[in-house]
Order: C-alpha cells, then structure tokens, then sequence
C-alpha cells in the first residue's frame, strides 16, 4: 500500500476508532496493523491523534516554547552586530553587549534580559538556526617561498613562551580576485599567542618596505612588547628589510619561520584569515591603489578596536586522541582586552589604559561607523574593478 493510499484512509480510520468501544478499537486496531504493516503502538497513537505523532498538522509539536520571540531578536541583533559568532561566543559576548544594545535600541524588561542571559550556547544555536546564512567561498592562495634567507633565519621548533604576550605570528591575505597577476591589495594580519590580539594593516603588493612600514605602524599600537615574530616562508617576510628591523635594535627580536608546507604551525593567525579579513573584505579583486588610506583606516580606527575589546575567543587547551576520535578541549572564551588585563606580564598602568580605552567605546556605534566606511570602500572597488581581469598598470612598490 502506497503512503498516498495510507494517508488517504487514516482521518476516515480515525473517526471509526475513536467512535468505538474499547473492543471495537482492539479489533480495528487488528486489522490496521495487519494491513498497513505498522507496529500497535505506533498506530495508537496515529489513530488517536495525539500532538507529535503525526495526527493533527496543524497542532504544534514536540515540546512548548520556552523563550519567546523578544529574546530571539535580541541574541538575533547581538549576533549579526558581533560578526555572526557561534553560540558559545554569543553566550560569553552577550552579557558585555547588551548594556549597549539597551542604549541604542532601548531598556528590555526583566524576563526578557533574564531569557537573554539564560539561554544556553546549545540552544542559542538552534534559535538562530533558521535566519543564519551559510556561504562559503575559498580563494588564491598568494604565497610565493622567498628562498634567499632561509638558512638565516631559523624554522621554530618549540611553542614559545607563551605565558607572556609579545610573541606574535604574521601572515598576509591577496584581495586578488581570481588572479594573482598584476598589482593589488595584500592585508597583513599580526596575532598574539597568548592573548589574541591582533592587527590588520593594507598593503600594496606585499613590498618590503610596506611590511616593513605596516610592522612598525602595529607595533607602536601594541598594549605590550614585540618579543618573538614567527612567519610563513613568503617573500614578503624573508628579506633583510624586515630581519634588520627586529634584530638591529637594543633589545633584538626572535625572528623564526614555519616548516614549508605546514599551515598549522602558524595555526593561531591562520585561523584569523577568515574572521579578520574574508568576512570583512571577501574575495574581490582590489586593485586601486588610493583604497589603501580608507581600508588602513578601517582596519586602524574600527575593525581591530571592535574585534579586540568585544569580540571573545576560545583557546584550545589539550587534544586527546580515543581510537580514530580527537577530543578537543578549549576554554571559556574570552576576549583578547580581558586576557590580557588577566595576565600578570602586563604593568598596571597599561591595563588602566586598556580599560579606559574599552570604556570609551561603543560596538554598536563601531558597527554603524564600519558599514559606512566599508560602503564606500566597495563601492569604489567595484567602479575601479575591470570585468576583464585586465592589469592596471601602477607603479610598483620599492
């Protein structure tokens, strides 16, 4: 019997059954199950049409809505502000946000802030299920060896001091388009082992002298010392530009590099290609020069203040191998502001600083400010942008 037929029947088999007796439904039910090929049980309650079971369509099933449509938007608007964190962020993310959120979209009333702050990251998950978008496009990989000073510069065989900030992994980012040929936007991300921090600087055609230049820029903005600087083997960091700048000062700069081939041992700005540069420039080509002060501007003013101060990651602390299955094990996230002024290496004046700083800012009016600003920027990358891929002929970098 096909289900069309079954389906057919079951609301004429169900006005028998619920009309009858209770030996009448014992030898109906006999016979349906014979017939249809269902267990007892599961006809039971087909033919009694309880919630859940298939009976009615149009009554709700499965368990009563515990948080209502008020909570949902809130975590909704949170987390499209906050770069669409997962649930375990949002959970952490929301009790520093929604001071913010009250004073630009008014006060909540006390069970609506309760709901908010009880959630669980699990069901934050399954609340925003339904209105998350899911695009994932992969780009070039822009990374060319820069062979002449490997036997200089060492490979990094240990994990660093990393209960300390000040050692940092740098890698950099093509905004080329679907072609590495011809001049255009490279993003150079530095990150903190310990902490996270990180910054993002633009540069135009990964020259020496503008990484060193974007180098020297983040590293007068950093809240601690430069101790350690670990990179890739791309050429943009393999030259005697950058090894004279951390080693020809009064207090010289470890200077190291990855094994080639080996991505996850730069895992922890690696990962940052994504969340600090993808999800805010995407995959287009930019090949106007003049975007570099308004991208820098971005990056400076905006985007590493926002990610910084308010936006928490989790660390990973032990991985265990059970069989064929790795268990991972991270802790509470946290932003890289609050692991920082947790961290005793950092002297009291600097995390008054930092807390002053925080305090004088606002993600909300960051993230006005970061879609006007990064408007016009597309806007112009898209009027400068050649649909034939042709190469614009600029000067190069020195």
């Amino acid at each position: 019997m096909s289900q069309k037929v079954r389906m057919e029947l079951l609301p004429r088999l169900r006005q028998r059954y619920l009309s009858r007796g209770r030996e009448g439904k014992s030898r109906l039910l006999d016979a349906v199950v014979e017939q249809f090929g269902y267990s007892r049980e599961h006809k039971i309650k087909l033919l009694g049409a309880k919630v859940g079971w298939g009976g009615d369509p149009v009554a709700s099933k499965g368990r009563p809505t515990i948080y209502k449509a008020e909570a949902v938007d809130v975590l909704w608007t949170i987390w499209k502000v906050a770069e669409q964190p997962c649930g375990k962020r949002l959970a952490v993310l929301r009790g520093l946000w929604l001071p913010y959120y009250e004073r630009h979209h008014g006060k909540l009333s006390t069970d609506v802030r309760k709901a908010v702050l009880k959630i669980s990251p699990a069901q934050i998950d399954r609340l925003l299920a339904p209105k998350k978008a899911k695009s994932i496009t992969k780009g070039r990989c822009g990374t060319k060896p820069g062979g002449l000073l490997k036997t200089q510069i060492p490979i990094r065989t240990d994990n660093w001091d990393i209960t300390r900030p000040g050692y940092l992994e740098a890698d950099s980012v093509a905004h080329c388009g679907a072609s590495l040929e011809g001049d255009f936007v490279w993003s150079i991300t530095y990150t903190d082992i310990l902490s996270g921090w990180t910054a993002n600087r633009a540069v135009w055609n990964k020259g020496a002298a503008g990484i060193v230049e974007s180098t020297r820029e983040v590293e007068a903005t950093l809240p601690f010392d430069v101790l350690g600087f670990d990179c890739d083997n791309g050429s943009e960091f393999l030259n005697w530009h950058l090894v004279c700048y951390f080693q020809e000062r009064q207090r010289p700069v470890g200077f190291t590099r990855s094994r080639p081939y080996h991505k996850d041992d730069n895992g922890h700005v690696e990962q940052k290609n994504w969340t600090r540069v993808r999800q805010l420039l995407g995959y287009g080509r930019l090949e106007d020069p003049s975007l570099l002060p308004a991208i820098n501007e971005i990056y400076r003013e905006i985007w590493d203040p926002l990610q910084n101060f308010f936006m928490p990651s989790a660390k990973l602390v032990s991985k265990n191998r059970h069989g064929a299955k790795i268990q991972r094990c991270h802790d509470i996230p946290r932003t890289p502001c609050d692991r920082l002024l947790e961290c005793g290496e950092i002297p009291a004046a600097r995390k008054k600083e930092l807390r002053r700083e925080r305090a004088s800012l606002d993600p909300f009016l960051l993230h006005q400010k970061l879609e006007r600003a990064l408007a016009r920027v597309l806007q112009r990358a898209l009027h400068s942008s050649r649909p034939t891929g042709s190469l614009r002929s600029t000067p190069a970098e020195a």
